[in-house]
């Protein structure tokens, strides 16, 4: 997605985001076999950086971008697996719209849950749920992607600024 501030903070880009996964084989045909996104690095872990034994498997899956979504599987870390709300926890990756509808039919054609498209104004979204209980939307930016993320023209700041002082009045 298009950024339009300039960010002086030395922050280059997101390199993966980590998650839990109850196991490491099933999250692979989610993310390889059913999205396309390649296993690149699997780290066996087998002691923490404080010198704890620990056996545990950290993957990492790579996305057009060069980013990745990574997974630890820890089994003998309690870890309370569930499906999770929307507004609790997504993973949202961007797609074009032919390859979102694409993806939409693959997922119905193989008997999987598939909600969408929502329509959000400046993406358009279809949502999945992974073998661990995530929810995966693929979005794709509509037309007025541009204009509707850019701050200027937006008044995103001022909406944080009104929300926080309607929370204090209340």
């Amino acid at each position: 997605m298009t950024v339009h501030t300039h960010n002086a903070s030395g922050l280059k880009g997101l390199h993966h985001n980590a998650y839990r996964c109850r196991d490491s084989e099933e999250t692979r045909k989610f993310y390889e076999d059913f999205l396309g996104l390649p296993l690149t690095v699997t780290l066996e872990l087998g002691e923490t950086k404080t010198g704890r034994s620990c056996q545990h498997l950290h993957t990492f899956y790579q996305l057009d971008d060069g980013s990745f979504l990574a997974f630890f599987e820890a089994p003998d870390m309690p870890f309370e697996f569930r499906d999770w709300h929307d507004f609790d926890l997504h993973i949202a990756i961007e797609v074009d719209r032919d390859h979102m509808m694409a993806m939409k039919k693959k997922g119905e054609d193989l008997g999987m849950e598939v909600r969408g498209v929502s329509d959000h104004d400046f993406i358009e979204s279809i949502y999945f749920r992974d073998p661990n209980g995530y929810v995966i939307e693929l979005t794709a930016p509509t037309e007025t992607h541009a204009q509707e993320t850019d701050p200027t023209q937006n008044g995103a700041r001022e909406k944080l600024q009104r929300w926080q002082q309607q929370k204090l009045s209340a």
